[in-house]
């Protein structure tokens, strides 16, 4: 009974950006029918994030679906742009009322354990070593920034060794704001570049053997980055965002931006 309540509150919000984004013309218009809609195979795929379910075959057998495991598989990662816009659309309305306090950071996201880098080839042609507070891992690597509402506003996936002041720029072209960003993004150049007077501002925080100190505002607005860090969290603890098993690029994109989507709409 809760399975099918959940389920119908999730099918209930995809239909609803089905219709105010008119995604309904993106759809099949000849040939037979498929077993399942697009709503349907969308709705699924977010709900085994929501619940936490680590395989698509789990959701599956759950709902006896009429139509083959693959032919579902299939489904969802055709459906892969639909995702995506959906995601981007929703990250848009939520820049028409966004805070204008915002937090820009990057989280690692490993596509294998480190001892079977070597041999991974699905992910071969993005992925790369880089290096996070955990140590070394072989993957890519997710740059958000989020609103004080803890709104998500715009997205970026990048090889794990990628510097993070280089996808500054392009994550928050369109935002304007007072951004707050780690020690990982200070450089006098990038915050130059990005400020507009009376528009936007970066406050990066120094690092611990810096001469520079933070005034008491400056500090309030860096512990407030535990908003960011918590969407990380989130994403990572119950919407399985890491996972090594997709066994094709469309599988693995998929998986991320689907625990980005059911984040978003929990």
């Amino acid at each position: 009974m809760r399975t099918l309540i959940v389920y119908k509150e999730i099918q209930a919000k995809v239909e609803l950006v089905y219709q105010q984004v008119n995604l309904k013309r993106f759809e099949q218009a000849s040939g037979r029918p498929r077993k399942l809609e697009d709503t349907q195979v969308i709705t699924l795929a977010i709900y085994q994030h929501t619940q936490g379910i680590p395989t698509k075959k789990q959701v599956y057998k759950d709902f006896e679906l009429p139509c083959t495991y693959k032919t579902f598989c299939e489904s969802v990662n055709r459906l892969l742009p639909i995702i995506v816009y959906i995601l981007v659309s929703i990250m848009h309305l939520n820049r028409n009322d966004a805070d204008l306090v915002k937090f820009t950071d990057s989280t690692d996201i490993p596509v294998c354990l480190n001892k079977n880098a070597k041999y991974h080839k699905t992910m071969a042609g993005l992925a790369q070593w880089g290096r996070s507070s955990k140590g070394f891992y072989f993957g890519l690597k997710l740059h958000i920034t989020v609103d004080a509402k803890e709104k998500l506003l715009s997205i970026c996936i990048t090889p794990a060794n990628t510097d993070d002041r280089k996808v500054f720029m392009q994550l928050n072209e369109k935002l304007m704001g007072l951004f707050v960003a780690d020690a990982g993004y200070i450089s006098q150049k990038l915050s130059d570049e990005f400020y507009i007077e009376n528009e936007r501002l970066l406050i990066a925080k120094p690092k611990a053997n810096m001469k520079k100190l933070a005034s008491w505002w400056q500090t309030l607005l860096y512990t407030a980055r535990v908003k960011v860090e918590t969407l990380f969290n989130n994403t990572k603890k119950f919407r399985g965002l890491i996972s090594s098993l997709p066994r094709s690029l469309n599988g693995y994109l998929c998986n991320y931006f689907l625990a980005l989507l059911a984040e978003v709409l929990a």
